[in-house]
């Protein structure tokens, strides 16, 4: 069996809204691109199945779930001008949060040494009661609490990189000391959270969250910085079982959405970065699961590039390149010297 997992299904193309950005050609460009990889055979392929419902009911409001399941009964329609949902998205809202959870079945359980959940609608905006930012389901917080819950897994660490905060993510879990959230992401932009002053809800616990606020133009060398001077020394005090990825590729230099210039290789450097302290920590046992990317080209080449290196090799040519571009530098300084100061897995 390949060490290496991947979930998905055509069946997440269902959910989509013509004309927004965040529809099925991103998963769509993500398979063209694994076919002509030639990743395809030597990688482990599961179907999602949808989780429990007490695997939802542990992370969102009953509210909630009912307002996704009767929109989508009556036909669809959106929770905002950001967030929609069709006849077919609460069935298909599941099964990405199944995707993950079975990412997480795998890992855990010994099958796998490392899973990607390529599943969508994206989830890490989804706070316990609201569906927002094109997510409805949080799927990685689901898969999280499923493996503390359900599981035994003691300490999970979540490290988000998309370009927006994963404000859902860092709702559920704020008062939570089984798991760490750590986000890095572009500032001030949206939702609007995840400033360096957030750092968790639990005397007993400090630091559950920890966020890395980058400003606009942050890029290969900013991002290379920060895993190695805050998320790599966190993790390391943290001491996870399991770490999660929240692995949102609108931070590359080509994304409509995002004003951040990493590039595939500065994606791959942060995968390495993790890799190697999933290996230290916690016997090599990540779970990647697929947030944002809207440029199909970097989608599909970072997604490619993360599916190289989970099988333990080289990431490959970065079949787009890098942009040339001068990075904030003193201001990703003052950042990280900032946490350095004061959060408590940095101090």
């Amino acid at each position: 069996m390949s060490n290496t997992v991947i979930l998905t299904d055509t069946s997440f193309d269902a959910h989509t809204w013509y004309g927004h950005v965040e529809q099925a050609t991103r998963l769509v460009a993500i398979r063209r691109a694994l076919d002509a990889s030639g990743l395809h055979d030597d990688l482990h392929h599961r179907t999602p199945q949808p989780p429990p419902d007490a695997a939802l009911e542990a992370v969102h409001t009953p509210n909630l779930l009912r307002q996704i399941r009767q929109m989508a009964s009556y036909g669809g329609g959106q929770f905002d001008s950001d967030t929609y949902v069709t006849a077919d998205s609460w069935d298909i809202a599941c099964l990405a949060a199944g995707a993950a959870v079975g990412a997480v079945e795998a890992v855990v359980g010994g099958a796998a040494r490392n899973a990607f959940a390529l599943a969508r609608p994206p989830g890490h905006h989804a706070t316990p009661g609201r569906a927002m930012g094109f997510c409805l389901i949080n799927n990685i917080a689901i898969a999280a609490r499923y493996a503390v819950r359900q599981l035994g897994v003691q300490r999970v660490a979540i490290v988000d990189y998309d370009v927006h905060h994963g404000n859902g993510t860092q709702d559920v879990f704020y008062d939570d000391p089984n798991v760490l959230f750590c986000s890095t992401h572009a500032a001030p932009f949206y939702p609007g959270s995840g400033s360096v002053g957030e750092m968790g809800d639990r005397v007993d616990a400090p630091g559950a969250t920890l966020n890395v606020p980058l400003p606009f133009g942050s890029g290969d060398r900013g991002y290379a910085r920060v895993f190695e001077q805050v998320i790599g020394p966190a993790l390391r005090r943290f001491r996870p079982e399991l770490i999660m990825v929240s692995a949102g590729y609108d931070a590359h230099w080509t994304d409509p959405l995002g004003p951040m210039v990493l590039s595939v290789n500065g994606y791959a450097r942060l995968n390495q970065h993790l890799l190697e302290l999933a290996d230290e920590l916690c016997g090599g046992r990540l779970v990647m699961v697929l947030e944002g990317g809207y440029n199909l080209e970097a989608l599909g080449a970072c997604v490619v590039a993360a599916l190289r290196q989970l099988l333990g090799r080289a990431p490959g040519p970065d079949p787009i390149g890098e942009v040339d571009a001068t990075e904030p530098t003193p201001e990703i300084e003052r950042v990280i010297e900032t946490l350095k100061a004061r959060h408590p897995l940095l101090m």
